[in-house]
């Protein structure tokens, strides 16, 4: 049993949702090619030979990369069976099954791609699917296998503030979410289900990744303090086993306030930054994403990163259907007022709130009533703002950013492009522009550590 397993974008890292499948499909017997396509080319004579070519998609842009490539996998081979599988599979089944894909799996979807490959090998009908669409099964997971996937110096790395960088890798000890934020992508497959990876098997790919070369490892959970009884001890025993090791997680703004005496821990064993998804400063905003935070949560957190000398670095969608020209401003505003230009990647002031299929935000009547019929091309619902000129903002703030990193601008050079096109935008006349830019941007780039590797949706 031949199986291809592809990759066309996560975020700059070497993808766990690859070698983790590759696993247990090798433990099963097939023969298991990994192929990364945003770091190497697609090897036609694998996918030639190969009875099961699966797609991981994770996000909304590799989904729509994965689709791309399609006619090209269909080209090589004709014959093979097509499988989608991660977060973003499931709820887009109908118009994947109508390009031709056959198993459709989302969830913890190992179990899943194990049992369509022993279907297969066995000769077993491939057209229908037995195997549920969303699993929510408690897997007992295997130690990731990253044999043919690029080396880790070919991803992300981390940039440090004394200017030198350090190799990255990423592993996952957890998926799903508690929470029910109606923007999120998660929701629609987990519905607040999580599911830990264990202890052994995360440190155990670590160890393996550390031999590879790695001084850093991103935790991909959605939340890593889900569950911080797994979360915690695990950190622990992976800062005990190598104490010179950097680490970086994500947290929920609600999670850093309630479990606020646990940050000088993540300090102490090696985390470098926090990544917080707070989305907007807008308090009504917020409350319709249901969040579950404020903007007066968001700044007691970050002073609690300053006291305790670490980086939280947030991310936003600024671009929502309630978003004013000066709640932008003002949004711009705040990082500036405190000291967060550096903290903040630039691609975080210029995304637009995607819609995709299954999506919460769909509950809200003035959301339905503000969409158009859903988009197969882009996998969205397409809207349009209330009022023109906001997407026109979003539009040139987009190609400040797009022309700032290719030019190799600094986040402030950026920041100050992006907040000058708004206070035009918005109609702010000279004098007041001038007052609200007064205060300095103080930290210099390399301030604030970071991966070199923008996010994206």
């Amino acid at each position: 049993m031949k199986v291809v397993l592809i990759s066309t974008y996560e975020l700059g890292r070497q993808p766990f949702g690859l070698a983790s499948p590759a696993a247990w499909l090798r433990r099963r017997g097939a023969e298991v090619t990994c192929i990364d396509v945003s770091r190497q080319s697609l090897s036609k004579a694998a996918v030639e030979a190969a009875d099961l070519v699966a797609f991981y998609v994770p996000m909304h842009t590799a989904t729509r990369l994965a689709v791309s490539l399609l006619p090209s996998i269909r080209n090589l081979n004709a014959r093979a069976h097509i499988c989608f599988y991660g977060l973003y599979a499931p709820v887009n089944e109908a118009y994947l099954r109508k390009v031709g894909v056959e198993t459709v799996l989302g969830g913890e979807f190992e179990e899943g791609l194990a049992s369509l490959a022993a279907r297969m090998a066995a000769g077993g009908d491939g057209r229908t699917q037995p195997e549920p669409v969303i699993s929510l099964a408690r897997q007992q997971f295997q130690v990731p296998e990253r044999a043919g996937l690029p080396p880790l110096e070919k991803y992300a790395r981390v940039m440090m503030p004394d200017g030198k960088s350090r190799v990255a890798g990423y592993t996952e000890a957890s998926r799903g979410c508690k929470h029910l934020c109606r923007h999120c992508p998660i929701v629609p497959v987990y519905q607040g289900a999580f599911r830990v990876v264990g202890q052994e098997v995360v440190l155990e790919d670590i160890r393996r990744q550390v031999s590879a070369g790695a001084e850093h490892i991103t935790f991909g959970d959605p939340d890593f303090f889900n569950g911080t009884g797994h979360a915690i001890p695990t950190v622990k025993a992976l800062h005990r086993e190598f104490p010179k090791l950097t680490y970086d997680v994500t947290i929920k703004i609600e999670h850093l306030l309630r479990h606020r005496e646990i940050l000088p821990m993540l300090r102490d064993t090696g985390c470098l930054f926090v990544t917080s998804a707070v989305e907007s400063v807008d308090d009504a905003v917020l409350e319709k994403l249901e969040k579950h935070h404020t903007r007066a949560d968001f700044l007691a957190a970050v002073e609690i990163f300053r006291d305790l000398g670490m980086a939280l670095q947030p991310t936003f969608v600024p671009f929502t259907p309630w978003t004013t020209l000066e709640s932008y401003c003002e949004l711009l505003d705040v990082l500036r007022e405190n000291d967060l230009v550096e903290n903040v990647a630039p691609i975080q002031l210029a995304i637009r709130l995607l819609i995709p299929a299954g999506s919460r935000l769909l509950e809200l009547a003035e959301i339905r009533g503000l969409v158009g019929p859903f988009d197969e091309a882009a996998l969205v619902f397409p809207w349009k703002h209330p009022d023109p000129r906001v997407d026109q903002l979003c539009g040139e703030v987009q190609e400040i950013v797009h022309a700032g990193e290719k030019n190799r601008r600094s986040r402030a050079q950026i920041f100050e492009r992006i907040q000058t096109a708004a206070y035009a935008e918005a109609g702010a006349n000279g004098a007041e522009r001038a007052t609200r830019l007064a205060r300095p941007i103080l930290a210099a780039r390399a301030a604030v550590p970071y991966l070199n590797e923008p996010w994206y949706c």
